[in-house]
């Protein structure tokens, strides 16, 4: 049905999943109104009820990562929410999460799996010691065009990373004007990447 009103879907998540029923969140491009697809997504004998929401990147916009020791993570996220918050009140629209995690492959797998989420621009890695296996995953979501900030650490990770800082309050605020469009900060300009 989306595909008949050349809907392109972004997104999809399935938010209540019961044996009554499940509430799914599509986010769509539509190249006109969205009246004509929701009228007849209602006529579905599938379909309960359609309602339109505002588009997740509308009201929570591009998304950071902060992830790695619980103290770094802290001290990122200072920066990184301050930074976003002179952004925001611009007219910009960027959230921060963080997840504190311990341990080469929790930490590998949880690098890997920020491809698998909506809207994520960056990714901080805040740690005193990472390598090995969380290295391999850096190289792999770069590849993947995510842009990766490392705190300045003992093992491979910032070698791997587009970015390094030692300080972490700092890390948050260059991850944030990294990608706001408000900021005209830009990495690709940058003469190093060690700081």
């Amino acid at each position: 049905m989306i595909a008949g009103h050349a809907g392109d879907i972004h997104s999809v998540s399935i938010i209540e999943a019961s044996e009554e029923r499940t509430r799914i969140y599509f986010e769509l491009y539509l190249p006109g109104s969205p009246q004509a697809l929701i009228r007849d997504l209602g006529e579905l004998p599938v379909v309960r009820f359609v309602e339109p929401v505002q588009s997740l990147q509308q009201i929570y916009g591009k998304r950071i990562i902060i992830m790695g020791g619980g103290a770094q993570v802290g001290q990122v996220a200072v920066g990184a929410i301050s930074e976003a918050d002179r952004h925001n009140i611009r007219g910009e629209h960027i959230s921060i999460d963080t997840i504190p995690l311990v341990g080469e492959h929790t930490l590998a797998a949880a690098v890997r799996a920020v491809r698998q989420l909506t809207r994520v621009q960056a990714l901080v890695l805040a740690g005193s010691l990472m390598g090995g296996e969380i290295e391999a995953a850096v190289r792999e979501v770069r590849s993947d065009g995510l842009l990766v900030i490392s705190l300045n650490m003992a093992g491979s990770v910032p070698d791997a990373s587009d970015l390094v800082i030692t300080d972490p309050v700092q890390a948050g605020v260059m991850a944030v004007m990294a990608v706001a469009e408000t900021a005209k900060f830009n990495i690709a300009r940058l003469k190093r990447r060690v700081f």
